[in-house]
């Protein structure tokens, strides 16, 4: 009996994962068929009259088949990329999003001493931050023990464990930071049932989920920024240090008028907002 081609393999896969309404069915199934077979995603495509093995056929329907379950990529997998460092990633934590790096990017442009990332998830942010300013000294928060877990395991495969301190909660108590980031839950609760079926069904809603008109988790770290002002030093205290700290959040499509009221509300004198490549207000940026 022959063995299937990549051809062949692609081909029906393709058309399975078109037919469940999946959005890259030919990415998705050559990322898949590179990882069931062991090898690198460009020379598989590139030879598509060589054999897949029967032992590589079993892990690739496999695979197949949870996606079609639409379970996410990264987590069938168990990785993903952010930036130049690879994460690992399971239902404990959101799949990092390009979208994301426009804070890593802030943070580049403004080279802090000290960082806090409140929110951290699956680390990518901090681990990021660290990877890309080996002097900045990097703090990441998450409410989540079991975000705190993929976190700290991540930084130890990426050796980036003494640079990076994990904490749970948010902001932390007397401790001066030059610049905080926030990837917080943003979704709107009436947006909840137009979303695609891999976020409903597989990432974690406490980390999407944010109330009404999902401002509700910044909201209250406004207020807990508020409530360490005088500790903290750089928050909502006199400006005229030389290095007045900053706030920098990511927020949804339509949501910034509502972030740029919550740091005007706060006290800080300068705020501007970025837009990502799809041209969508997706970070707000607060100077105290």
């Amino acid at each position: 009996m022959a063995h299937a081609s990549v051809r062949d393999a692609l081909g029906a896969a393709i058309d399975a994962l078109a037919a469940a309404e999946v959005e890259e069915p030919r990415l998705d199934a050559e990322l898949l068929l590179a990882e069931a077979a062991g090898a690198d995603r460009a020379a598989l495509v590139a030879d598509p009259g060589a054999e897949v093995s029967p032992a590589a056929g079993r892990r690739f329907g496999e695979m197949v088949r949870r996606r079609l379950r639409r379970e996410p990529v990264a987590y069938i997998l168990g990785r993903r990329g952010f930036r130049n460092i690879e994460l690992g990633v399971d239902r404990r934590v959101l799949i990092p999003r390009p979208e994301t790096e426009l804070l890593v990017e802030l943070a580049l442009e403004r080279r802090p001493r000290k960082l806090l990332d409140v929110g951290t998830g699956s680390g990518a942010i901090a681990l990021a931050v660290a990877d890309e300013l080996p002097d900045c000294e990097v703090v990441a928060t998450d409410t989540s023990p079991a975000a705190l877990e993929v976190a700290r395991a991540n930084a130890a495969r990426l050796g980036l464990a003494d640079r990076v301190r994990f904490l749970d909660g948010t902001v932390p108590e007397g401790e001066p930071f030059d610049l905080i980031l926030a990837n917080l839950p943003y979704v709107a609760e009436r947006d909840w049932p137009s979303l695609q079926p891999e976020l409903t069904r597989w990432e974690p809603r406490e980390a999407l989920l944010a109330g009404p008109d999902g401002l509700d988790a910044y909201r209250i770290f406004f207020a807990e920024l508020g409530r360490h002002s005088a500790e903290c030093q750089c928050i909502l205290s006199p400006s005229g240090r030389q290095n007045a700290c900053a706030v920098a959040v990511e927020v949804g499509e339509g949501q910034a008028p509502g972030l740029v009221g919550l740091f005007a509300e706060a006290g800080f004198g300068s705020i501007e907002r970025r837009r990502d490549l799809a041209g969508v207000e997706r970070v707000v940026l607060g100077e105290a």
